[in-house]
């Protein structure tokens, strides 16, 4: 028997590039089913993760699903948004601990997300380097962030503009990093997190320029009284919060109708959590309250349906390789009939021919094998970073 191998091994050798097409073949027909039930299953497993510790969210009525989607894993469907005065609304209920969202802008491709220090209480998250953000313009970014763009605290990151072409509305602000948080193996790694009131100065809500009283030049000055001064345009507007200018950032209109796009809203209990919902139900038009465990069970029902349908196309695939696998042998043993009338012709039994061809497919499927197992080995160690850059970011 080991002379079979032997003699098989040497023939392989021989032929290898028709070996190594076969075990490329097998393997991918090999690798494929059980790659995409690793992906899917580590894909259920971070959307529901996720979803789970987080009880409710509020939002405007409308899509349910980009409203999960942005709230929880800051995609870039953005939801219609809801006024502060939904917060007052959740906090007056004495059943659930608003905190605020406001996920609109980017730095780079990152998003920007405002919201408070509640937010990483309770995603239980910690500062790996420097402090949280304590005023107007400062950020927390995530690790990721950090790395890819090679970033310190007391550094700083620019807000992107929504489209080249809005000259009126938003401008880039020039946000100083203040802290750097722990590797949470989630989308925060690849947020940066700044106070609700910076994403408003983003929005041009609120602004800082130099103290109108002090112009030196009265040509920008366009009238003047004891109670109000009116200047042209070509006042400085400061891109950068610092302690000197910190002090002339002042806001307009009524603060209770500025924007979020969603409130994770925290209950007291499950009791809390059913009767707020039922508020919501009977009393709001504009606002909807959604778990967001259902709607990513309803998104994943969706997913596993796409599932038997993508193994259904992988299993006739399969079938396919395998004839057309046996076809290549069939022909290799019909161009190898000389070879082996020569072998029976040397004395060797029929028993050893078969011993000789079982032997050359058995290293073949065992090459193919190792190479299938350690292919799902890499994709196991980077399956949290593939799906979370393929399916979630």
């Amino acid at each position: 028997m080991i002379d079979s191998f032997y003699l098989a091994w040497r023939y392989i050798v021989f032929n290898r590039i028709k070996t190594i097409t076969l075990v490329l073949c097998i393997s991918l027909v090999s690798f494929l089913p059980f790659a995409l039930k690793i992906l899917l299953n580590e894909s259920e497993h971070q959307l529901m993760s996720r979803a789970i510790t987080t009880p409710l969210l509020v939002g405007a009525k409308g899509n349910s699903l980009d409203l999960v989607m942005n709230s929880l894993y800051f995609s870039k469907e953005k939801p219609d948004f809801i006024s502060m005065k939904a917060i007052e609304k959740v906090m007056d209920s004495y059943l659930a601990v608003p905190i605020p969202l406001y996920t609109r802008f980017h730095a780079r491709e990152y998003p920007i997300v405002g919201t408070t220090l509640d937010y990483f209480e309770f995603r239980k998250h910690k500062v790996a380097e420097g402090r949280s953000f304590a005023m107007l313009g400062e950020s927390l970014i995530g690790a990721d962030v950090a790395a890819r763009l090679n970033l310190k605290v007391g550094g700083s990151i620019l807000s992107s503009p929504e489209n080249l072409f809005d000259l009126a509305g938003v401008y880039p602000l020039k946000m100083k990093v203040v802290g750097i948080l722990q590797k949470t193996n989630s989308v925060d790694d690849k947020a940066v997190f700044v106070d609700l009131k910076t994403t408003w100065v983003i929005q041009g809500l609120g602004h800082g320029h130099q103290d109108v009283k002090k112009i030196a030049d009265e040509s920008d000055v366009l009238s003047r009284s004891d109670k109000l001064v009116t200047t042209s345009t070509k006042i400085k507007q400061y891109t950068e919060i610092n302690v000197d200018n910190l002090g002339s950032f002042h806001f307009h209109g009524d603060p209770s109708i500025y924007p979020l796009t969603a409130i994770i809203a925290v209950p007291n209990d499950e009791k809390s959590a059913t009767i707020l919902s039922g508020r919501y139900l009977s009393e709001q038009k504009n606002q909807q309250i959604v778990r967001p465990k259902k709607v990513i069970e309803d998104l994943l029902g969706n997913i596993f349906q796409i599932k038997e349908f993508i193994d259904a196309v992988v299993l006739i695939v399969a079938i396919a390789m395998v004839l057309a696998i046996f076809l290549v042998f069939s022909l290799s043993f019909r161009l190898r009939q000389k070879e082996i009338s020569t072998i029976l012709h040397l004395g060797c039994s029929r028993s050893t021919v078969v011993q000789l061809i079982g032997a050359e497919i058995l290293i073949i499927a065992v090459f193919s094998g190792m190479l299938c197992f350690s292919s799902l080995l890499v994709l196991q160690y980077f399956q949290g970073e593939i799906v979370h850059q393929l399916f979630i970011s």
